[in-house]
């Protein structure tokens, strides 16, 4: 058990018959009455992000979880296989566990959170930014420059984003997976 002067970002707490991971959190000492602490939590089963705020000294229960690298293998009807990097054994993720899923091409790494009590995956976190070639998209119009247009972009895992005119067919671009914007081209 720990109390709230132990909260952190990335901390996975058991809170409402759920698990959460606290995305940001704030100490307030208002000038009149009790401290309290302000947080952010993401509901490691749902995706949910929610605002809670919790009463300085009130207590905790913080979840273990470990942080392993995983290899994308395939999907199947209801999910998705990773191989531990390190032991080579195979898991099975739901769906819902993995973000970005579309943006995910085989022999990809991910880390993979595991509860240490039960054994089993929580979520699946991409890397920040993954490289994909661009099977299909238009030609730019020359002279269409103002406001720096851009264009739809089909990569090879079958998603759809979004890239300047001057990127083509068959190139090797960067992408950031938590807002499907492009970044830049790779050589």
């Amino acid at each position: 058990m720990a109390n709230t002067a132990d909260i952190k970002n990335g901390l996975v707490i058991k809170y409402n018959n759920d698990l959460f991971s606290i995305i940001e959190f704030l100490h307030v000492k208002p000038g009149k009455g009790p401290a309290f602490v302000r947080t952010k939590l993401k509901s490691l089963t749902s995706g949910k992000v929610i605002d809670n705020t919790f009463n300085s000294g009130v207590t905790i229960y913080p979840v273990r979880v470990e942080r392993r690298a995983f290899q994308y293998l395939y999907a199947e009807e209801f999910g998705f296989t990773f191989m531990d990097i390190e032991t080579f054994e195979q898991i099975t993720v739901n769906k819902e566990m993995v973000e970005a899923s579309d943006l995910m091409k085989e022999g990809q790494e991910v880390e993979i959170l595991i509860n240490t009590e039960t054994d089993l995956p929580i979520s699946c976190e991409m890397p920040m930014f993954v490289e994909l070639v661009v099977t299909y998209t238009e030609h730019g119009i020359k002279g269409d420059t103002a406001n720096a247009p851009k264009k739809p972009a089909t990569v090879e895992t079958g998603a759809t984003i979004t890239v300047p005119l001057f990127i083509q067919q068959d190139e090797k671009i960067k992408v950031d997976t938590r807002t499907y914007e492009y970044v830049e081209r790779v050589k």
